[in-house]
């Protein structure tokens, strides 16, 4: 559940040289990660595009549009940045990927493209939306439905509709969600990468804890550290106390107290692909039994959430062993408080939170390949929180962590 992190009131950097010495030092202790890791190769993005390409057929659909963002990325490998100038590629049910962009972007655009080659420039004075569906039309889809991808702009795809009145226009969904929720080796190989980076980060954070420290100062810490291993730091939510409660922080100030509960919830990505893995402790003091028991409870709650991910079997039913847990104990039910205020777990990918929600009644079977986050939390009002989360992919013989469980509450590795 990892989220910027900003969403934090008291954010700031370091306050003195001897800080930022010591949280380089101990960053420097740790491995660069990220050397032997391979990207994704043109190869595997063009078996992407032809199963795309099935896809489509499948669902009746002569086309998919897309736009600057994940999926763009995901087929194409090119990143572009989503302005008012309307680029977009266009994968048809037959033949090979087209692109409309910007004219005076044209000399720019080209030197990303690494699968197809026609592009269609427009001018400043000029409709991109009349060569779009000129596009369609050089394409063969002269009738019928044309899948929009989740990420088009409302005006890109009204425009598009206002210029090809002869097609209906759905959801591309079916197609891109299908694609992109089961992951091939390659991609669970740099989510991987991508975990272990993130577990040495938060090593760093905790051997770098300090009474009066602010939330802003231990994120920042995670992040560099994250950087340093060779990661693209994708956010450190750091909550102590009572702040724990929040699943995704308050606006109050807290500064670290001995005693404090200490939430670091963490990510980074590795060649565009991510990770999200949470972590609770105490800090300075034995915790209390109270921190014990229900630190080891939503150790319980996880542990059966993982017990329950079966080939085949409903995503939802994750969230339901897990839940369980939690209110047999005496806590909820449902989403109320004290307890657990939302999913169990969320898919994930390229994107932080992707298809295949650990949720409540979602019937979406599990497949090998298929990645989530398992995450219970455990919220108390104006006590604390425990979150502990792992990503876990299904394999044939079920499912593995990336990164695994806490030991225990004085031992998060």
């Amino acid at each position: 559940m990892a989220v910027a992190g900003g969403v934090v009131a008291g954010m700031s950097s370091f306050t003195t040289p001897e800080e930022k010495e010591r949280a380089a030092g101990a960053a420097n202790q740790l491995p660069f990660m990220p050397g032997d890791v391979a990207p994704i190769t043109v190869k595997e993005r063009e078996a992407r595009i032809e199963k795309a390409q099935r896809l489509l057929t499948e669902q009746k659909m002569g086309a998919l549009i897309m736009e600057s963002g994940t999926n763009l990325k995901y087929f194409t490998g090119i990143s572009w940045w989503p302005s008012e100038r309307t680029m977009v590629a266009i994968i048809p049910a037959s033949g090979p990927v087209r692109y409309v962009c910007p004219g005076f972007e044209e000399a720019r655009f080209r030197e990303q493209i690494i699968i197809g080659k026609d592009v269609y420039a427009w001018q400043e004075d000029e409709s991109p939306y009349k060569l779009i569906a000129k596009v369609l039309k050089d394409a063969g889809v002269l009738s019928g439905t044309v899948g929009i991808e989740e990420q088009v702009r409302f005006f890109i795809m009204d425009g598009v509709r206002k210029e090809a009145t002869h097609l209906n226009f759905a959801s591309g969904t079916p197609v891109t969600m299908n694609c992109r929720m089961i992951k091939s080796a390659a991609e669970i190989a740099l989510m991987q990468r991508a975990s272990d980076i993130t577990l040495g980060g938060i090593k760093v954070g905790i051997s770098q804890l300090r009474e009066g420290m602010s939330p802003g100062e231990l994120s920042s810490i995670i992040g560099k550290a994250q950087r340093d291993l060779g990661g693209d730091a994708d956010g450190a939510l750091c909550l102590f106390g009572e702040a724990a409660a929040f699943p995704h922080g308050t606006i109050k100030p807290r500064l670290l107290k001995k005693g404090d509960i200490v939430l670091m919830d963490c990510g980074c990505r590795v060649e565009g692909y991510t990770s999200d893995i949470t972590r609770t402790t105490v800090f300075g003091a034995e915790p209390t039994k109270r921190q014990t028991d229900i630190w080891n409870l939503e150790k319980q709650s996880q542990a059966a959430g993982f017990a329950a991910a079966k080939i085949g079997g409903a995503c939802g039913m994750v969230d339901a062993a897990a839940r369980k847990v939690i209110t047999d104990a005496g806590f909820g039910p449902g989403y109320q408080l004290p307890g657990l205020p939302h999913r169990t777990g969320h898919g994930i990918g390229m994107d932080g939170h992707e298809w295949g929600n650990m949720v409540k009644d979602n019937q979406q079977k599990l497949q090998p390949g298929m990645c989530f986050s398992i995450e219970p939390t455990i919220s108390i009002p104006g006590e604390f929180g425990i979150r502990l989360e792992d990503c876990a992919y299904m394999t044939e013989e079920g499912p593995k962590w990336f990164s695994g469980q806490s030991k225990s509450i004085m031992e998060p590795f």
